[in-house]
């Protein structure tokens, strides 16, 4: 039996641990409410291969249909839609814009491609293997880069969203920002969705970012520095013009490799990750 001493002592300490434990959940004081956000990972890679590239192709949107290559170019009076072989040959004649239109990002999805503009709101939609135009969609935001997913065409702006879109009215389902450690992440360009994660250049920069499509944390980093260089080009197209930068990434599902270039880049180079 317990003395009264010993019974008090014992109530006392019941009574101190429902105090503590209710101001712990009244006030949070014991849940971490600022987890560290992890720093990306250093994503290695190898050179593969190199493919010419036409120079004369301002890239914007990059990506790999079987062994078609879908290839959106940009600028004004020069920007095209095209499908090219292995050999980066035209299997049919590019589509060119008019002159008013100033092309960006490009995707694949349910055998229809579509095709960004920069500042004039369309959305073009063809046929994937003639070209054909089928429709047009109104897009109220600047047309950067363009990817998808099974169900939806992901977009974003220049700045640090993805919109995910309705590829029946380009309509947004919803909005997920990209963020690293050090918040969020500006520049955003050209995409391309593998394996469940985006992979994304960020304009004026060498870098290509892996993002978790859920959540829009920065997975891992790659750093393609002097990439022309380490693949045998010494053509280095920003000497024509500094805004000849990288921009483009393919993925090509038969080879798991990726295909990277930039704007008027005399070189296609294939690389794979690790």
């Amino acid at each position: 039996m317990l003395s009264t001493r010993t019974y008090l002592s014992f109530l006392l300490l019941l009574a101190l641990f429902a105090c503590n434990n209710s101001n712990s959940t009244d006030t949070g004081t014991n849940v971490d409410v600022n987890p560290v956000i992890p720093t990306p990972s250093n994503l290695l890679f190898d050179i593969i291969k190199t493919y010419p590239h036409d120079t004369s192709s301002y890239t914007q949107g990059l990506e790999w249909n079987g062994n078609v290559l879908i290839e959106s170019t940009g600028n004004y009076k020069e920007s095209k839609l095209r499908l090219l072989d292995t050999n980066m040959k035209d299997i049919v004649s590019p589509v060119k814009l008019e002159d008013i239109y100033f092309g960006e990002g490009a995707t694949l999805f349910n055998n229809k491609i579509y095709q960004l503009t920069w500042k004039e709101n369309k959305v073009f939609v063809y046929d994937a293997k003639t070209l054909k135009k089928i429709t047009e969609y109104y897009w109220p935001y600047e047309g950067w880069g363009m990817t998808h997913n099974d169900t939806a065409i992901i977009v974003n702006t220049g700045g640090s969203n993805l919109y995910y879109v309705d590829p029946s009215n380009f309509k947004v389902i919803k909005t997920v920002g990209v963020y690293d450690h050090n918040g969020y992440v500006s520049n955003v360009n050209e995409l391309e969705y593998v394996d469940g994660k985006i992979y994304a250049n960020v304009y004026l920069t060498d870098d290509i970012i892996q993002i978790d499509p859920v959540s829009g944390r920065v997975l891992a980093k790659a750093n393609l520095t002097n990439i022309l260089t380490k693949a045998g080009i010494n053509d280095d197209p920003k000497v024509k013009d500094p805004g000849n930068v990288l921009n483009g990434i393919a993925y090509n599902k038969n080879s798991k490799t990726f295909f990277i270039t930039g704007k008027d880049w005399p070189a296609l180079i294939e690389l794979k990750f690790r």
